[in-house]
């Protein structure tokens, strides 16, 4: 034969080992179940469209990092993010669709950009957005935040602030100062405030006609801090300025009110007039999610209000709130830095041994033992017994059943527990339901040994 081919995956394309990839899952599950909870229906929708439908809005950096290729007559693109083909499907079925509309979606998505540590090609996005039609009510913006909320506690994670704001105080608040000319272009700049720094900030402000005056009311107006309540007083006193700052202030305090209302602790959210998300996208409420104790990882959930989601599309007005989780990028960070340094993910429940010839009642007790919700794997493999405990061993295999002569005989099985060691002898209907609870309680972070 000739040369081998040396296997490797393209730079900016994340393969994982089957423990990882059991990790990954475990979050995707819980995404879709949180996202279930509050009436969120599961959406799917091509990796490939039509060029023309995919780039409708596209231009700039977005344009230049899309795989795009010819197949015949036609053109074609691999989807950048999950909104777009949101809007598409929204305008096309319109007519069968009941709103509001609140649709979840988990797939992967394609950027040709520059791969790094943390950045990649080829990732997954969770998105959830909630659609009206023609109006939206600003209640749902506070729902978003409970969701994120919830999302991470059942994670396991509880060092995170979700940080609020609304695109009408900043543009508001710009105009009040004459500067609504550059409106988009500040709002750019401002957002850029924790990478950059404040001079920055300021030398950029000036470059586009900022005073020095204007530089230092911008700067000392985003970093207004402090309690909700504290932050929404100090916003008050600009107040009767500017009607788009009213309505801003307005919103952002009905948003905040509605976190509380959800249940949401205060040490999880704040508004912050630094967050601005550049994307001329968002015209209310904007959220992002970051670490407490790593800031520099910067947002890892991110979102906000859109007055018109399907414009391209179609006439209808289709006002929207939603959030995106790169989940790939997520997934990275927390592995990364030990988050999921969890051992209690597994592929199989239980790994039943036949130490006879005779693998029949192996394949009754396995089938009985997934009838029953446990999942199970039969070692099938003429191995050492050392080598086949070891199996169990290295998948972490949480219980290993035996089944000998003397367990066909007496219409029993040895069960080990492999955490403790500990093993013991009984029917099937004994094992079960300990099992079970013991599995349950596991999955709920509380191992303890039952046999």
């Amino acid at each position: 034969m000739g040369n081998k081919v040396t296997p490797r995956t393209l730079s900016g394309f994340m393969e994982l080992l089957p423990q990882e990839q059991l990790k990954f899952d475990k979050i995707v599950r819980t995404l879709q179940d949180v996202y279930a909870s509050y009436g969120f229906l599961p959406l799917d929708t091509p990796i490939l469209e039509s060029s023309e439908v995919l780039l409708a809005k596209a231009g700039g950096e977005t344009e230049k990092q899309i795989y795009r290729f010819n197949r015949g007559d036609t053109d074609l693109a691999m989807r950048f993010d999950l909104t777009v083909p949101l809007a598409k499907y929204v305008a096309k079925n319109y007519s069968n669709l009941t709103f509001p509309f609140k649709r979840f979606q988990i797939g992967k998505v394609y950027r040709g950009e520059r791969a790094q540590k943390g950045r990649f090609r080829e990732f997954y996005q969770a998105d959830i957005d909630i659609i009206g039609d023609t109006k939206l009510d600003i209640v749902n913006d506070a729902e978003v935040p409970s969701i994120i909320y919830n999302i991470f506690t059942n994670l396991g994670l509880d060092d995170f602030t979700i940080r609020i704001n609304n695109r009408k105080v900043l543009s508001g608040f710009f105009e009040i100062l004459e500067l609504s000319e550059n409106v988009t272009d500040i709002l750019r700049i401002v957002d850029k405030i924790e990478k950059i720094g404040k001079d920055a900030v300021a030398e950029e402000l000036a470059l586009l006609g900022a005073t020095s005056h204007q530089c230092d009311q911008i700067l000392e107006f985003i970093g207004i801090s402090g309690s909700t309540e504290e932050v929404i007083a100090r916003l008050r006193s600009y107040g009767g300025a500017n009607t788009m700052f009213d309505a801003g202030v307005d919103e952002l305090e009905a948003v905040v009110k509605g976190i509380a209302a959800f249940g949401v602790p205060e040490k999880n959210y704040k508004i912050d007039l630094c967050i601005a998300r550049g994307l001329d996208y968002y015209t209310g409420t904007v959220y992002e999610t970051t670490f407490n104790k790593h800031p520099e990882i910067g947002s890892i959930c991110s979102g906000g209000r859109y007055e018109n989601l399907a414009e391209f599309y179609t006439d209808k007005k289709l006002p929207g709130v939603g959030i995106s989780i790169g989940l790939t990028r997520l997934f990275y960070i927390l592995s990364t830095m030990d988050y999921l340094n969890d051992n209690s993910v597994f592929g199989a429940d239980v790994l039943v041994i036949p130490m006879t010839g005779d693998l029949s009642c192996a394949i009754q007790v396995s089938t009985r033992l997934r009838n029953s919700g446990i999942r199970t794997q039969i070692y099938f493999e003429q191995k050492k017994f050392k080598h086949k405990i070891g199996y169990a061993d290295k998948l972490r295999i949480p219980y290993a059943a035996f089944i000998g002569e003397d367990e066909i005989a007496s219409g029993k099985v040895t069960v080990k527990n492999m955490k403790t060691g500990e093993q013991r002898t009984e029917a099937l209907d004994v094992l079960i339901p300990v099992i079970q609870e013991e599995l349950k309680q596991n999955q709920a972070q509380k191992i303890i040994s039952i046999l």
